[in-house]
C-alpha cells in the first residue's frame, strides 16, 4: 500500500541519517578549552592596543604604511579592525603562512628557508632550502602532481605541438579538438549528457552562477560554502538565504517558507529556487548529505547545484564523487560542478548536466565568452588523469590510487582518534581538520611540525570561528604508510608536548606508528 511504502521510505531515511551521523565526527571540546581560547585572543588584543599606544607616542617603530597628512580626513580604505588585526595579531605569526616551496608539490617537497629581522614585517631568503618536507597540505589527492617522464610524455608532446597557451576564447579561435575530447570524457566519467570546461576553478562558480539565476530567484546556500560560491551568488542579484551546515531541518524550513510565502512584498512565486552545496567541505572535512537534499529538492521543486571540487576523484569506489559514494543517480543533480585543481593535478573546472544546460552556458556564461581557453598542456594532463582513473589507458594504476587514498584516509583518521585528538569530518573524507583551538597553540604547532620536516596548513580566526582554529591535513594516495607513520609519530609527540589531545572519547590504543612495519 501507499502507506506501507511511505513507512519504508521514512524508515530508510532514518537509517541513512543515523549512518551518516555515525560516520561524521564533530566532537565538542571541554569548556575550559573554549574559555582559554577567548582569554588568549583577549590578551593578544590587549597587547595590540598597548603596542599601538607605544607607536602613537613614538616609543615603538611603526612598520605599517600610513596615510599622508592631507589624507587624514578621507574615508579609510580598509576597516579599522582589519588594520588592527593585521598589524598586531597576524604579523606576529606571519611566518607560518605563504611559505615558498622550490620543488614539485608531491608527497614531499623542498621549502625555501627564510628569516625575518623585523618581527615578520619583511623576510629575507638565506639561500638554503629545507629538503624532503612531508607535504600534508596540498590537494594532491590522487598523486597526479608528479614528475614521471613516462606518465607525462603525452603532456610534453601537446606542449611542444600547441604551445603553452591558446591566446583566444573558445568562441573565437581557441577551440581545440583537445577541449572537445576532454568535455566528452568528463561527461562519460560523471554519467551525464554533456559538460563544458573552464580555465579557472574559482571562475567556474563565480561566473556561471550569475548565468543560471538572477533577480526574482532564490539561492539557499549552506553556511560553510566556499567563497567562489558566495561570490557567484552575490553577483547574480538573486536573493540569498543561508541554512545551517548539513542541517536538513534548517534547509526544509527555508524551502517550505520560500514555497509558501514567495517573494518579499509581492508574494509572487520565486522564478527559481537553487540549493547550493559542496560534496566535501574544504575546512570541515564533512560530506554532503546528498540523498536527503535530493529528496527535499524534489519535494519542493527546487534545483540543486553541487560543487565537487574536493570530492570528485577523491571519494567513491571508482572516484566519481559523492553521487557514487551514496549510489545516487547523477541525473538527480541539476548542476554538477567540479575542479581539476585537486584530484587531477591540473587547473580549471567544469559544469556538467543536461545538454540543454551546457548549451545555454556556452553562450551565456561570462567565463565561456570572455576567458581564454584552457592551456593545451593542462587539457592533456586532465585527459591523461581521467583515462588513468577509468582504466582507458590500459592500466589499473588509477583504481589502485583511488583505493590507496581511501585506505590512507581511513588509517590516518583512525590513528588520530586513537591518540586523543579532536578531528572533524566524515570517515571517507581526505580533508582532515585537527582542532587546536588556542591561538598560541596554533603558532607553536605549525613551527614545531616544520622543525620536524612536516609541512602543515594551520587556519584560525577569521577564516574559522574564533574558538575553532585548526590544522588541516590533506591525505594523498602518494603518501606511503611509512610517511603517514612518521607524521603520526611526530603528531603524537607534539600533541603531548603542547597538550592538544582534547578528546574525551575512548579509543583502543595501538603502538607508536613508527614502531609498525610498512604493510
Amino acid at each position: 500500500s501507499a502507506l506501507g511504502l511511505t513507512a519504508v521510505h521514512v524508515k530508510g531515511q532514518i537509517h541513512l541519517r543515523a549512518a551518516q551521523n555515525k560516520q561524521e565526527s564533530f566532537e565538542q571540546p571541554p569548556m575550559y578549552v573554549a574559555v582559554m581560547t577567548y582569554v588568549g585572543y583577549g590578551l593578544v588584543t590587549l597587547f595590540g592596543y598597548f603596542r599601538d599606544f607605544l607607536r602613537a607616542v613614538g616609543l615603538e617603530k611603526c612598520h605599517v604604511a600610513q596615510e599622508r597628512e592631507e589624507q587624514k580626513d578621507f574615508t579609510p580604505l580598509y576597516q579599522d579592525f582589519e588594520n588592527f588585526y593585521t598589524r598586531n595579531l597576524y604579523m606576529r605569526v606571519r611566518d607560518n603562512w605563504n611559505r615558498p616551496i622550490c620543488s614539485l608539490p608531491g608527497p614531499v617537497f623542498d621549502l625555501m628557508e627564510r628569516v625575518s629581522d623585523d618581527y615578520n614585517w619583511t623576510f629575507r631568503f638565506t639561500g638554503k632550502s629545507i629538503p624532503n618536507v612531508i607535504n600534508m597540505g596540498s590537494y594532491n589527492y590522487l598523486g597526479f602532481a608528479e614528475n614521471n617522464a613516462d606518465f607525462l610524455k603525452s603532456v610534453a608532446d601537446r606542449l611542444q605541438r600547441y604551445g603553452a597557451a591558446v591566446c583566444s576564447t573558445r568562441q573565437e579561435t581557441g577551440n581545440l579538438s583537445l577541449h572537445e575530447e576532454l568535455e566528452q570524457l568528463v561527461a562519460e566519467f560523471l554519467g551525464v549528457e554533456s559538460s563544458m570546461t573552464f580555465g579557472m576553478g574559482f571562475a567556474t562558480n563565480s561566473m556561471n552562477i550569475p548565468a543560471l539565476v538572477g533577480k526574482g530567484c532564490l539561492i539557499i546556500s549552506d553556511e560553510l560554502n566556499h567563497t567562489s560560491l558566495i561570490l557567484g551568488a552575490r553577483l547574480s542579484g538573486a536573493t540569498i538565504r543561508v541554512f545551517k551546515h548539513n542541517n536538513m531541518c534548517s534547509l526544509e524550513k527555508m524551502l517550505k517558507e520560500a514555497v509558501c510565502s514567495g517573494q518579499p512584498r509581492t508574494r509572487r512565486p520565486w522564478r527559481k529556487i537553487l540549493i547550493m552545496v559542496e560534496g566535501i567541505y574544504s575546512m570541515e572535512g564533512s560530506v554532503v548529505r546528498l540523498p536527503e537534499i535530493i529528496a527535499l529538492k524534489e519535494k519542493y521543486k527546487a534545483y540543486l547545484y553541487l560543487d565537487e571540487a574536493h570530492s570528485i576523484g577523491a571519494v567513491g569506489p571508482t572516484g566519481r564523487g559523492v553521487t557514487e559514494l551514496f549510489n545516487v543517480n547523477p541525473g538527480d543533480v541539476d548542476v554538477m560542478m567540479g575542479t581539476f585543481t585537486k584530484s587531477f593535478g591540473a587547473a580549471g573546472g567544469y559544469i556538467a548536466g543536461k545538454k540543454e544546460l551546457v548549451d545555454y552556458l556556452r553562450s551565456q556564461s561570462h567565463s565561456a565568452v570572455y576567458a581564454s581557453a584552457m592551456s593545451p598542456a593542462i587539457t592533456e594532463q586532465i585527459i591523461r588523469a581521467i583515462k588513468c582513473i577509468t582504466g582507458k589507458d590500459g592500466s589499473t594504476e588509477g583504481i589502485r590510487r583511488i583505493r590507496q587514498l581511501a585506505e590512507n584516509t581511513r588509517y590516518f583518521r583512525a590513528r588520530l582518534k586513537e591518540m586523543g585528538f579532536i578531528i572533524y569530518g566524515g570517515d571517507e573524507s581526505p580533508v582532515v581538520p585537527l582542532l587546536l583551538y588556542m591561538p598560541a597553540k596554533v603558532v607553536a604547532f605549525a613551527r614545531e611540525m616544520l622543525a620536524r620536516k612536516i609541512g602543515v596548513v594551520v587556519v584560525g580566526f577569521p577564516a574559522t570561528p574564533i574558538t575553532e582554529a585548526r590544522a588541516r591535513f590533506c591525505v594523498s594516495a602518494a603518501h606511503t604508510r611509512d610517511m603517514l607513520n612518521q607524521v603520526l609519530h611526530h603528531l603524537n609527540e607534539v600533541g603531548d608536548n603542547l597538550c592538544l589531545k582534547f578528546s574525551r572519547r575512548k579509543h583502543p590504543s595501538r603502538p607508536d606508528p613508527c614502531e609498525e612495519t610498512n604493510s
